[in-house]
């Protein structure tokens, strides 16, 4: 990876963009596509949209990547202590939140906070081996009054997100932070575009970073009902089961060992002959990639797919560890991959091959 590549990515990962608040994230996709020349449109659902028109209008080969990343929204200050109540905005994990910092975003500015843990002094022994839920905890600022943690500006809806720096490991293999589904989604889309600009490809290529998938790919619908895709490569994070209590079952996917080829989720069955062309394509490019299923969870392939009379599509994932936590791991060997597969796949997508997608 460039190391100008490596440096958009820091920044989209370190943004701050939970559901409904995804501005600042955007800014810097629509910031660094305007600086390639490349347009950028944005819809009422804060989506944006650039693309690459080759030598016909269509077909449209839409490359969704959402921008948006599981976080949280204050719902409330506690009377006597000024701490913080919070829902969940995207899926958490209870157990993967105590002691973590956080960041919250008020009008006036952000604040620092911590997801606030018991002392182990202070929990009886039985009470050790619970998990505690999310419904009992909170998010400490460091006030000590209701009226203090209001004369910060914190007011009941401002989001929240983790607070966890992007950083390389493994002699800059191997990437560290939050937000990585599905930024590393929106940074290979936008890459792709900007390598097909001024090609001769035969389609009209369109990167989209969505909004809102996390709380229902409100984006992907949004987007779908928009542009008409004639087919879709979705660009997503796949669970890596490369880690203790997975199993080949539920995680096939290795960090590491190339692209995934989602067969399966519980909103997406792919369109088969897509899935053998984009196998086809990645074999005889020499792309490492992985067969690989998610028997729960979706992502905007799920509404895309079905939209208008149906549009012909697939997940093509980057194997990750450590999903909706603060902090995710993935290999930058898989994301070159990604950007090699999808850039060559929407190279062959002529009028003929995506017809073929649907016929009998």
């Amino acid at each position: 990876m460039e190391d100008r590549q490596i440096d958009l990515f820091r920044r989209l990962s370190e943004s701050f963009g939970p559901s409904g608040f995804e501005r600042e994230t955007a800014s810097i996709v629509i910031s660094a596509m305007e600086g390639h020349g490349i347009p950028c449109r944005v819809n009422r659902l804060g989506s944006v949209t650039f693309e690459s028109r080759g030598s016909s209008e269509r077909p449209l080969i839409l490359l969704p990547g959402h921008i948006d990343e599981v976080g949280f929204c204050i719902t409330g200050i506690d009377r006597k202590t000024g701490f913080l109540t919070f829902e969940q905005l995207g899926g958490w994990f209870d157990q993967v939140l105590l002691g973590h910092r956080v960041t919250i975003r008020t009008t006036e500015g952000d604040l620092a906070g911590v997801i606030s843990a018991t002392p182990p002094h202070l929990i009886p022994q039985e009470e050790r081996k619970k998990v505690v839920t999310k419904d009992k905890m909170y998010i400490d600022i460091g006030t000590t009054s209701r009226e203090e943690t209001e004369g910060l500006g914190v007011r009941i809806g401002d989001p929240v997100v983790p607070e966890s720096p992007f950083s390389l490991i493994r002699d800059g293999r191997v990437a560290m932070g939050k937000a990585f589904d599905d930024r590393v989604g929106t940074l290979v889309a936008m890459e792709v575009i900007k390598i097909l600009q001024g090609e001769d490809h035969p389609n009209t290529v369109l990167g989209a970073a969505t909004t809102q998938e996390e709380v229902g790919c409100r984006g992907a619908k949004t987007i779908a009902q928009e542009v008409f895709p004639d087919a879709c490569l979705t660009i997503e994070v796949d669970i890596s089961g490369d880690v203790p209590g997975t199993s080949d079952k539920t995680a096939p996917a290795r960090m590491g060992k190339g692209v995934s080829i989602l067969t399966l989720d519980s909103s997406l069955i792919p369109n088969q002959p897509l899935k053998e062309y984009v196998i086809g394509v990645a074999e005889g490019a020499d792309i490492p990639y992985q067969l690989s299923i998610l028997p729960k969870g979706g992502t905007d392939a799920g509404p895309i797919h079905v939209s208008g009379v149906g549009c012909p599509s697939i997940v093509l994932g980057i194997p990750t560890r450590h999903i909706h936590s603060h902090v995710g791991m993935l290999d930058m060997r898989d994301v070159k991959a990604m950007i090699d597969l999808v850039a060559e796949c929407a190279r062959g997508m002529d009028e003929e091959t995506v017809s073929s997608f649907t016929r009998p």
